[in-house]
């Protein structure tokens, strides 16, 4: 009988990690961790205090520090694929998981699955002569060298490819080899799994090579599986099951999707929601069930694209998912910092992601150089932002992988926080109120174009009031709207006054809201 030992890649919610853990091994099969090692030490040595004396569970001996795209996801793999082999000598298939999956299967019904082929479900496909790649560079992947990450440093990335072309630095694949792509998540017979691994100790030119490849976890095993292993031992498919929006994000499930997951010809599925507890609650139970069967229909990808493809032609019979109410999500909530003085709230949302490692966007409607990843076009322009809004905070969310979001906003744009607030995502809303001098209002309006360098100081004099009322104004606006989860911190407060605002707003604890605070630099102009 099929005995499982799941490669569990994971870099957040160690409740979470510890929970999918034990509900693994408690229908008898194995877990090897990898937690990434850009994530809190602390959740690490929670995750392992809790798991440590569990005889299913291994940890990968080091925590490599990933990034999307690069060699260290395959590293990490390889990591917890040799974990898992060497402490688990009775699994028979290794499967690769992330910590956004979940079971939508019984353990007994995944073992019987796997009983019925001697075979390795992997999806591998030509990397020349299919479509797998729908969008970005192709070849450019293989034959250039990848030191640089094209979503944490884009200009160097491409820099860097451009340089190797001008030099003539194009390099050949490995001639023995066929380039093949696919998922990421595979499922492996043990001894495929050693014929690998054997490989990968023999053939440094081939490791050498993948290391620098752009995006390997999507060539690497799916090369080398279809190297090592005869084709009709192959089924060029996932057990786990996704799908991706046109814009190339993943479609995250919530607790509503639970019956159509289990009708899914699927062992797994990803990726589930962090808040859709409920959902979370009911696959888990499932997986260590006994005797439940399922009516596999499979019309997962056909129902999302026909739902999704009617706005594109004009026959939808509902409202495009911009224009939805339910549009960013029920389980997910979205913060609004809202400040005249865009530095200070600069200030404050760069102080959060360092204290809380929240996604937090700078004046996303309000200033064209708001630094944003590609989204397919969508984040271009403010127009477009704006005229799509409710489409780009969602795919911020997915892009991120995330259900907690932070931008900024200009008080002005009362419009555009009342209608995030009819979403039904949980919504809150911090303003900073600051002290304007004179001397800041005359340079306010100079830099909107209101004065210049020439104008009158007696008519500086007769704008000074009106310019000072309209901020008010915009404030007022803002508390007459009667928002809820409607927070305030003032310049002239103290720190402690300040802190608990912070802490509400942000869902965290005191003292990391106290160290926000307590930043010296916030107000200064």
């Amino acid at each position: 009988m099929a005995k499982i030992a799941y490669i569990l890649l994971t870099h957040k919610d160690p409740e979470g990690v510890i929970a999918q853990s034990e509900r693994l091994t408690a229908a008898g099969d194995y877990v090897a961790i990898h937690y990434d090692g850009r994530s809190p030490l602390k959740d690490f040595e929670r995750i392992h205090k809790a798991l440590e004396n569990n005889p299913g569970v291994v940890f990968t001996k080091r925590r490599l520090k990933c990034g999307w795209g690069e060699w260290s996801l395959v590293g990490a793999s390889l990591m917890a694929v040799e974990a898992a082999a060497e402490a688990f000598p009775r699994a028979t298939h290794f499967y690769m998981l992330s910590g956004d999956c979940m079971p939508i299967k019984s353990a007994e019904y995944a073992h019987s699955f796997l009983d019925r082929d001697d075979v390795d479900y992997i999806e591998s496909v030509d990397f020349f002569n299919s479509d797998w790649i729908k969008t970005g560079i192709k070849e450019e992947r293989l034959v250039y060298r990848h030191i640089f990450n094209e979503r944490t440093n884009k200009a160097w990335f491409y820099r860097s490819m451009a340089l190797q072309d001008r030099l003539g630095l194009k390099r050949k694949i490995p001639a023995d080899i066929q380039m093949q792509i696919g998922s990421q998540w595979w499922c492996l017979r043990r001894r495929t799994v050693e014929f690998l691994l054997e490989f990968c100790a023999r053939r440094k030119d081939v490791m050498r090579f993948f290391k620098t490849t752009w995006i390997p976890d999507e060539t690497f095993f799916q090369t080398l599986v279809r190297h090592l292993v005869p084709e009709h031992e192959i089924r060029s498919r996932t057990l786990t099951f996704l799908m991706f929006t046109d814009y190339g994000m993943p479609v995250t499930f919530y607790n509503d999707h639970y019956d159509l997951l289990l009708s899914q010809d699927y062992l797994f599925a990803r990726k589930i929601s962090q808040d859709a507890k409920e959902l979370k609650d009911r696959l888990g139970k499932l997986y260590t069930s006994k005797g439940a069967r399922f009516q596999i229909s499979n019309e997962g990808r056909s129902l999302f694209k026909f739902l999704s493809g009617r706005g594109r032609i004009g026959r939808r019979f509902a409202p495009r998912f911009w224009e939805r109410e339910s549009t960013i999500g029920r389980e997910r909530q979205l913060m609004m910092v809202t400040c005249k003085k865009w530095h200070v709230a600069k200030r404050l949302v760069e102080r959060v992601r360092q204290v809380t490692n929240m996604p937090a966007i700078d004046y996303l409607f309000n200033e064209d150089t708001t630094n944003l990843p590609d989204l397919g076009g969508i984040q271009t322009t403010l127009e477009k932002r704006t005229r799509h809004r409710r489409a780009l905070v969602r795919m911020l969310f997915d892009y991120w992988e995330t259900d907690r979001l932070i931008f900024c906003i200009d008080p002005a744009n009362v419009d555009l926080m009342q209608d995030f607030y009819n979403d039904k995502a949980a919504v809150r809303l911090l303003e900073i109120e600051c002290d304007f001098t004179d001397d800041y209002l005359i340079g306010h309006a100079r830099r909107v174009g209101l004065a210049g360098d020439r104008t009158p100081q007696e008519t500086i004099d007769r704008l000074l009031p009106t310019i000072r009322y309209d901020v008010k104004f915009e404030s007022d606006r803002i508390r007459d709207a009667g928002f809820s989860g409607f927070h305030r911190i003032r310049q002239s407060a103290t720190v402690d006054e300040n802190t608990m605002p912070l802490a509400e707003f942000l869902g965290i604890p005191v003292d990391k809201a106290h160290d926000i605070a307590a930043t010296e630099y916030l107000f200064v102009d």
